[in-house]
Formats: C-alpha cells, structure tokens, sequence
C-alpha cells in the first residue's frame, strides 16, 4: 500500500506548495505539473501492487480481461492515461479556445459597448449588477467562461487590486451557483442530465431556490462590508482611442457571445465535447477577423490579429489546470475517489449527509470525479421504488441535491472548481486571502441552500 498512500501524500504536499505560493515564490502552474506528473509516475512503478488492492474500477476491468494490453504498466500507459487525456486536453482546448475568443472581443473593443453603459461608481450597486448577470448568465454559458468573460470585464471597471479580488471572488461564486441549477451550466449538473438521473425540468425546479441562496447569502453580508464608491481604471491610449468603428465592435462582440452561447447548444445536439464548439467558434471569429484586417489597410494588424492575440492569452493558468486534473485523473485510476465514495456510503448513509460532505470535498477534489464516482457507485431505481431506495429514482433527492452541492460547495476554496481556479489566474488571487476574506461567505452561502433544500422535503 507504499504506492497508494505515496500518491495521496504528494498530491497532500502539492495542494500545500500551491496554497502557500505567496510564502515559497514557487508558481502554482509548476507545482500542478510537478505533482500530476509525480502522481502518474508513483501508478505506474506501483501498478501491481495498487490493482492487488482493488480499489480501482479501472483495473478490476483489466484485470478481468487483460487481454487487450501488455500487462498493468501497458494497461496504465496505454490505455487510462490516454483516456484521461483525452478528457483533460478537451478542458484544456475549450479553457484556452475561451480566454482566446474573450481576448479578441477585448482586443476589437466589443467589451466597451457593454462598461461603458454601466455608470454606476457605487461599489453595492456594482457588486449586485455583476453578480446577478453572472448568476443567470453561468446558466447558459457555463461558470468557467462566464468567470472569464465577467473578469474581462470588472478589469474594464474597477481600478484597484483588493476591490477587483472582492467582485472577481463574488464573481466564482456566483458562477457557481448559477451553473449549478442549470442542466447546460455545470460539468456535473450535464453529466447527471445526459446520464439519466436528472430530467432538465426538474432540476430547475429543484435547485434554483438553493443556488439563489447560495449566492444571496454572501452577496447581502458583502454589501454592508463594502460600502462606498470606487474609481475606473485610467484608460490607456489604444483604449481611449476608438481604432475599431462602432459597428465593427458590435459586430465582434455578437459573433463572440454567439460563439460562447452555442458552445452548450453544440453539447446537447451533437453529443460532441465542449471544446469542440469552442475551437470552432474561435476558427470562425480567426476568418473573420483576418478578413476585416484585409480590408482595413490602417490598421494595426500587429495588434489586432489572432496571432498576436495568442501570445497575451495566460498560459500559465492553462498549465497550471492540466496538472491539476492530471493529479485527479491519477487520483480516479488508482481508486482513491472510489475509497471515498464507500467510506461515505458506510460511514453515513443519508442521502443529505453525504451530498453535504460530497459538497465539502468538492471544494478539495475536482467535482467531476466525484460525481462520477457517485454515480458509479449508486444505480438510478426503479420508478416504482418506495423508501430509501426512492430517493435514487430519476430526479430523486439524492440526484437533485447532488447537483446542487458539487456545483456549490467547490466556491469555499479557490482551487475547489474551474470558476475559481480561471479567477485565481487570471487576478492572482492568494490563496489564503480567498480563504479568509470569502471562505466563509461561501460556506454560509452553501449552507443556506442546502437547509432550504433539506427543510422544503423535511417539512412540507
């Protein structure tokens, strides 16, 4: 068991490295790398010993057939990590094909005609502006690129550091509540619809009051902590000059926000994965773009192509997500996720308590597997099925709250969900001052919409 308890160890240093990176000056991104490369390398040299554990699904499949591979270590190599991969890169693309598409719309000024409408300079006023229009807007986006696109912006309205960390970690949790009550908003909230264990109607129904709560809460407690007015940035030259026409800037904008908007549409059409839409909506507005450059012969073609984009979108954070999901698909291979998921079903046994504490961990472990895990683990019941087993009918309690708390309980920590991971690069939010400044706004905010959830089925 040295290899299983070595991965867990790393991935408990790793976490460490990152949290502290203010205090080591290490960056987060190659403290990521190191660990999922670590994590993958200890499963690999301890393949035997951790599939005699048989803790993972992954190899009990190869080893009831191990045919199809050259042994645990071909298995692994060839056939998990391929597979992960292919998982992980489709985030990747679909991270790296957004933030491109979000640089160009700023990049052409399309963002203007949408701050340049909101002349409000009280904080309270903005904070509920943005927070609102990112809760509904997570919906039909989903919350990483709205975390990005609602970024992009506050860095168009606000000029200091710690007011634009207050609004961009509102804006995570907003996001994360927005998505979590919509079956195009969340991974996981699409994973349960398109599995079967949700219906769309009903998740609606089931998790909108929560997920409101989720970002009420916090959002009526920031603003009596918050008062006051705040100032824009000074624009620079290139932002104050109008080098893109009107209509050109419209133009760019609607192209952007239909290539973002149809991206869920793409999903549950075509069945295709996310990144698909995204690079093809970026491949649309590169046509486009290189078109009108063509025939604007006075402009800066330098700065507004593509290309030159490309070198200003934060690689960094892109890296610093591929190594966190390579250490949780590392996590979901050697069977640690499935460990969780039967000490939770033996040590608890409630339905609410162990959404709750699936919640909690989301805000550790990357949501994704752990709603597979649970998945895996619990089968859909009969509709016929009375007692216990009722609650794990199509949109029973368990699948609706489970919705709710993956989607929600990822916003207590910053590393807990996409949203805060995309925000934490891009404003270079600590760690800990998220932990200490809206931690616990989060938590309390998870809090209210979970007793809402609980106290609605308990009571009435």
């Amino acid at each position: 068991m040295v290899y299983f308890y070595s991965m867990a160890l790393i991935f408990v240093l790793g976490y460490g490295l990152i949290a502290f990176e203010h205090v080591n000056k290490i960056d987060k991104a190659a403290v990521a790398l190191m660990t999922g490369g670590l994590m993958w390398l200890l499963l690999v040299i301890g393949g035997t010993e951790i599939l005699e554990l048989g803790f993972s699904e992954e190899l009990k499949a190869f080893a009831a057939d191990p045919s199809g591979g050259h042994g645990v270590v071909g298995f692994i190599t060839g056939h998990a990590l391929t597979e992960h991969l292919g998982e992980v890169s489709s985030i990747i693309f679909f991270l790296l094909g957004a933030m491109t598409i979000v640089e160009v719309v700023d990049r052409y000024q399309g963002f203007r005609i949408i701050t340049d409408r909101i002349k409000t300079t009280n904080r309270i006023h903005l904070l509920w502006i943005v927070s609102v229009l990112t809760f509904f807007i997570s919906a039909l986006l989903d919350n990483l690129t709205t975390t990005i696109v609602m970024i992009t912006l506050l860095q168009k309205l606000l000029s200091k550091k710690d007011n634009r960390w207050v609004f961009s970690a509102m804006v995570v949790i907003a996001a994360n509540a927005g998505g979590a009550w919509s079956p195009m908003g969340d991974v996981t909230t699409i994973m349960l619809w398109i599995g079967g264990q949700v219906t769309a109607a009903s998740v609606v129904q089931s998790v909108f009051m929560p997920s409101l709560l989720a970002m009420l809460v916090p959002l009526i407690i920031l603003s009596f902590i918050i008062p006051g007015d705040t100032a824009r940035p000074l624009l620079s030259s290139n932002e104050t000059e109008e080098f893109v026409p009107y209509k050109y800037r419209l133009i760019i904008l609607c192209l952007g926000l239909f290539t973002l908007v149809s991206v869920p549409v793409i999903k549950a059409t075509t069945h295709l994965p996310p990144s698909i839409g995204m690079l093809f909506g970026l491949g649309l507005i590169w046509v486009y773009t290189d078109r009108f450059l063509k025939r604007k012969k006075n402009l800066d073609k330098r700065n507004l192509s593509v290309v030159s984009i490309l070198e200003r979108v934060d690689l960094a954070t892109v890296l610093f997500f591929l190594g966190i999901l390579l250490a949780v698909a590392a996590f979901q291979t050697a069977g640690h996720l499935n460990v969780l998921a039967t000490w939770l079903n033996d040590k608890i046994g409630n339905i609410y308590g162990i959404n709750l504490v699936i919640g909690f961990l989301s805000s550790v472990v990357d949501n994704v597997p752990l709603v597979a895990a649970s998945m895996g683990m619990y089968h859909i019941a009969p509709a016929d099925s009375v007692g216990f087993l009722s609650d794990f009918m199509v949109n029973g309690d368990f699948w609706t709250f489970l919705a709710y708390c993956s989607g929600t309980g990822g916003s207590m920590l910053i590393i807990g969900s996409a949203a805060g991971v995309a925000a934490m690069g891009l404003e270079r939010i600590p760690f800990f001052w998220y932990l200490k400044r809206m931690g616990w706004l989060a938590l309390l905010g998870y809090l209210a919409g979970a007793l809402w959830f609980i106290g609605i089925r308990v009571f009435l």
